[in-house]
């Protein structure tokens, strides 16, 4: 007499149980993922600063902190992809290593705005003030809402030295003279004053390396 009975781990046995499948499935997708993630913590162009690329200065650290407060993260990405349409609308395309000092990253997926990687230096403070202030003002079609109160509000009352002191635990190389000296460099300006900082400096210290990298059809 034959017998019927299924082994273990035949894909018969696997298809027709749906808590093993689920669990295999996790354990396939975990063991992909980590093969392809764990290597970027060691390699070369993910962990070393682009050329260029240095840590926020406190007025941009604070901008950086009211852009996420803000929300704009949400509708402006910051990552510039490898392909020809958005290397000739934006700029050079985003390198790992323009992105080590950013706790968290803000490369984002949606673009309800255009995308900011490379938006330092495009146009004057005074642009960015007005747009801040009202949008419609400099982007007829525009659909961002108004910040107008962020020229009002004082950015001195931010604990930046705090803020260093946390990124210097997640590597971040500020030295004790420059958390010492932070609060000194926010007096005087306001929140729009920080956030067009950020703004302005957005892509600017790793163009030159990503313009080479773009040239040569290749990451560095």
């Amino acid at each position: 007499m034959s017998s019927n009975k299924k082994s273990g781990f035949s894909h018969e046995v696997i298809e027709t149980n749906i808590g093993l499948m689920i669990v295999l499935s996790i354990l396939v997708i975990s063991f992909a993922g980590l093969v392809q993630i764990v290597p970027l913590f060691f390699q070369h162009s993910t962990t070393v600063p682009t050329e260029g690329v240095k840590p926020y200065e406190p007025l941009r650290l604070i901008g950086r902190d009211i852009y996420i407060r803000e929300g704009c993260v949400g509708c402006h990405s910051q990552q510039i992809r490898m392909l020809s349409s958005e290397v000739q609308r934006y700029g050079p395309y985003s390198l790992a290593g323009e992105s080590v000092f950013d706790y968290p990253f803000l490369w984002g997926s949606k673009r309800t705005g255009p995308d900011l990687a490379r938006v330092g230096g495009r146009y004057s403070d005074e642009w960015h003030r007005v747009h801040l202030r009202d949008p419609r003002a400099v982007v007829k079609e525009s659909n961002m809402p108004a910040y107008p109160w962020l020229q009002h509000a004082s950015a001195e009352k931010f604990d930046v030295q705090s803020r260093m002191r946390a990124l210097v635990r997640l590597g971040v190389p500020y030295t004790e003279e420059e958390i010492a000296k932070a609060p000194e460099a926010l007096k005087g300006f306001t929140e729009e004053d920080a956030i067009v900082a950020y703004l302005q400096g957005l892509g600017v210290g790793g163009r030159a390396a990503a313009a080479e990298a773009v040239s040569r059809g290749a990451l560095q």
